[in-house]
């Protein structure tokens, strides 16, 4: 399978050699590259799947009117969108200017704030927010407990924090599921968004990804209490959350 013609990122992905700030600007250009297509992508992807996940992280959020929110990753705004349906205050947090762009223009892009901004380096004071969300986003950050512990930093005492990613499927779905990852997905990228290198990066993620209880060791590691997780689709995705202290 051959990349997109005049590809920056072919050949770049899954590389142990790749310095952070490297690998930092290859995920950027993934995500302005996509930017156009990556809702139509996620419903192909996941066959409409996505949108009972973050139907359903949306409850678990439970935004309250009046409280302060910062989704995380955000991207086009889509999780943003749905928690702004309650009276929250919720700002878009992503370092991808094209994906925000994509999302000032789509309907309620005016009801949400557009940071941009990385994970790991939140613009925000401490005690800042009562809850962050986080929705196929935590993979891409260049370092997890750092990132960890600024969304931890800036949680009011009290804070709620959920994050919605791919997790481990059952052993039984695991085989159906990576060749659907490993062929069907690419070569959708290819189709879609000429973009083959940048959806294969994606489905790579998903696969370095920690599995449910480490990735729970990772938040509770950072200080964060009552830290559960709920698995979606037989652990295609899970939904993990956490609460700050107080």
């Amino acid at each position: 399978m051959k990349s997109a013609p005049n590809d920056p990122l072919a050949g770049t992905f899954g590389r142990a050699d790749v310095a952070p700030d490297a690998r930092r600007a290859m995920i950027r250009a993934t995500f302005e590259g996509v930017a156009r297509r990556y809702d139509l992508m996620n419903d192909l992807m996941s066959l409409g799947i996505h949108r009972a996940w973050k139907d359903r992280f949306t409850r678990l959020a439970a935004p309250r009117p009046g409280e302060i929110a910062l989704d995380l990753a955000g991207g086009t705004g889509d999780v943003a969108f749905r928690l702004a349906k309650s009276g929250a205050s919720v700002s878009v947090v992503d370092p991808s200017a094209a994906m925000m762009e994509v999302g000032r223009g789509r309907p309620g892009g005016t009801s949400v704030a557009w940071v941009e901004a990385e994970a790991e380096a939140l613009p925000f004071p401490d005690a800042h927010a009562d809850l962050v969300t986080i929705a196929f986003g935590i993979r891409n950050v260049t370092h997890l407990d750092a990132a960890l512990a600024e969304i931890h930093r800036v949680l009011k005492p009290g804070g709620r924090f959920l994050c919605l990613e791919f997790s481990r499927a059952r052993w039984w779905l695991r085989p159906f599921y990576e060749v659907w990852s490993k062929t069907a997905i690419p070569v959708l990228g290819t189709v879609v968004s000429g973009r083959t290198e940048a959806y294969r990066y994606l489905i790579e993620s998903i696969g370095r990804f920690p599995d449910q209880p480490t990735f729970a060791a990772h938040v509770r590691g950072v200080g964060f209490t009552d830290v559960v997780w709920e698995d979606l689709s037989f652990g295609i995705a899970a939904i993990h959350h956490g609460r700050k202290a107080g």
